[in-house]
């Protein structure tokens, strides 16, 4: 694979990891379907996946570096009475429905799906239609300030869906956001949030594997450019959304999910 390739899929991952569009499904689409990144080794292939999570989790920290510092001290001085020392204790609520499941289920749920590519695509299209349904019947009532433990818990178990590749993790959680009437911009910011503590579970898992570092030291330059290329489309696209939800629905995403879906439809069956 050359580093063309990697690039590619570093600004793939930066962006859907965050846009409501699945990073998953775009990884599994552009290598499987479009021939990006084809010919990777399983063993290249871990290393790049370690390098983009890596990389969008660096992009996570950096743009909320104050929030989460913020939410962790108070948290832990001040706890769930304090505006945003609640938050550290309603994303903990929060991550571990989809931690569970994806523990228990991931791989089982990977094997299953990943190469049924009709599947994927038609999540594509479910999950943009209902993005985009949900938004327009909700309400923007509620920010993060007013949020409870239980709307917390329940964004958090809407993650589990994001298991299956075409879904969404963030696609799932601010869905749920906006069903309980968070507006567009928290719920964005929300989603963000639950990212953190999920993304850091996943590499933290990697990491442990001993043989992770020996793919690292072999595959070097590969490991580097993905976390960059990654950091850097996963900093402009987390500005871009929250930017872009102040005045703007999920049209745009829902078009673009229900397009990305068809080609991959007609490109399966042809």
């Amino acid at each position: 694979m050359g580093i063309i390739d990697v690039i590619i899929l570093g600004i793939i991952q930066g962006i859907a990891e965050f846009l409501p569009i699945s990073s998953s499904a775009h990884l599994i689409i552009f290598r499987d379907v479009f021939g990006i990144g084809s010919g990777i080794s399983n063993d290249l292939a871990l290393t790049l996946d370690i390098a983009l999570h890596l990389g969008t989790l660096l992009a996570i920290g950096i743009y909320f570096f104050h929030d989460f510092i913020t939410m962790i001290g108070k948290g832990l001085t001040k706890g769930v009475k304090d505006k945003e020392g609640k938050m550290l204790w309603y994303l903990i609520v929060a991550t571990i429905p989809a931690a569970i499941v994806g523990v228990l289920f991931e791989e089982t749920i990977e094997n299953a799906v990943r190469s049924n590519y009709i599947l994927i695509a038609v999540a594509l299209i479910v999950m943009g239609i209902i993005i985009y349904v949900v938004d327009k019947k909700c309400s923007q009532k509620e920010n993060l300030e007013e949020m409870t433990m239980k709307q917390a818990f329940l964004i958090g178990c809407s993650q589990v869906f994001a298991l299956i590749p075409g879904f969404s993790r963030s696609g799932t959680t601010i869905t749920a956001a906006r069903a309980l009437k968070l507006n567009r911009e928290d719920a964005a910011k929300f989603s963000f949030y639950l990212s953190a503590p999920v993304v850091c579970g996943a590499v933290i898992l990697q990491l442990l594997d001993s043989a992770t570092w020996t793919l690292i030291s072999t595959n070097l330059t590969v490991f580097l450019v993905g976390i960059l290329v990654a950091f850097l489309s996963g900093l402009f696209c987390i500005s871009f959304l929250l930017k872009y939800l102040k005045k703007h629905d999920f049209k745009l995403f829902m078009g673009y999910r229900i397009i990305l879906g068809v080609i991959v439809i007609i490109m399966t069956l042809m």
